[in-house]
């Protein structure tokens, strides 16, 4: 495995907490031992032939890759994975997976442990997709991730620990039981008959994706010019222009509300290049993301 990828985050439960856990009523059930965030993963790649004690879930959401399992009877599991999906390997059970070599994939992780965690991984040992589309709450979902993330990078207090574990619960649970998520918030229904604002909602569940203009009017069924002449006339702006606009203002939240470096807020809203990322910032914010958070 390759380590250091541009913009990676990571966080290992120390083993002293780790038995503080186990030993805990509630995290017991449901606990985090690691987590963390891979864009553009080149050469990433895990082969595990001792199997583990804790279940993994990779969400992949741009790119692809594959993995392979193998169940206690002996048979071998193989799948590909691709952008929006995801797939949990089951806990003591030989696994590994690798990102593809022409497009890795960017991949959310975590390991986990506890009594419930069979129950979240149930039927989860193929890749199970997650679109985006007119009810997806795919941006709600990662900020959960983000959450649980941060509270972990505070310190693994108990505390911490605990919500983390409580979280965890909530964002497994946005998974398995996903139709019911997805329609549960009222602020997140979408108008399909209003074209903007559908596909704005859509550019705000790929905000990490680079989408081109041909990929928003295929989801819209309408063609360039029409498209950008409904944005041009709700925005003022283009398409792409509104896109990159929400993408910026969504690098603002994250220099307001975490820790992240620069570089690695430039992968979290779908850069690769973060010099380029720097210009754009400054020319829709009026200031580099360095001196916008020196502001705050």
């Amino acid at each position: 495995m390759k380590d250091g990828f541009s913009g990676s985050r990571m966080l290992v439960v120390p083993p002293l907490m780790l038995r503080m856990m186990e030993g805990d009523p509630l995290m017991s059930e449901l606990h985090i031992t690691d987590i963390g965030y891979y864009p553009h993963a080149s050469h990433h790649e895990i082969s595990r032939t001792t199997p583990i004690s804790q279940y993994v879930i990779i969400y992949c959401v741009e790119g692809s890759g594959q993995f392979w399992w193998t169940a206690r009877d002996g048979v071998r599991h193989e799948h590909q994975v691709g952008a929006n999906q995801y797939f949990i390997l089951p806990a003591r059970c030989p696994h590994g997976y690798t990102a593809s070599k022409e497009h890795p994939w960017t991949i959310y992780w975590i390991h986990f442990d506890g009594r419930l965690a069979s129950y979240y991984g149930e039927g989860a040992g193929q890749p199970v997709t997650v679109r985006p589309e007119i009810h997806s709450r795919i941006s709600s979902r990662q900020n959960l991730f983000e959450e649980i993330f941060n509270v972990l990078q505070l310190g693994f207090t108990r505390e911490n620990l605990a919500y983390s574990s409580s979280l965890l619960h909530y964002y497994l649970g946005s998974l398995r039981f996903v139709v019911q998520y997805r329609l549960s918030s009222a602020v997140n229904q979408v108008n399909p008959q209003n074209v903007v604002d559908a596909v704005v909602h859509y550019m705000s569940e790929n905000i990490e994706k680079h989408l081109t203009l041909d990929n928003l009017c295929a989801y819209a069924g309408y063609s360039s010019s029409h498209l950008s002449a409904l944005f041009r006339s709700a925005t003022g702006h283009s398409p792409l222009e509104h896109f990159n606009i929400m993408k910026i203002k969504a690098a603002c939240q994250l220099l307001h509300d975490t820790p992240m470096r620069v570089n690695q807020i430039c992968h979290k809203v779908g850069f690769t290049d973060c010099y380029y990322f720097s210009r754009l910032f400054k020319k829709i914010v009026g200031v580099p993301p360095t001196e916008y958070r020196k502001e705050l």
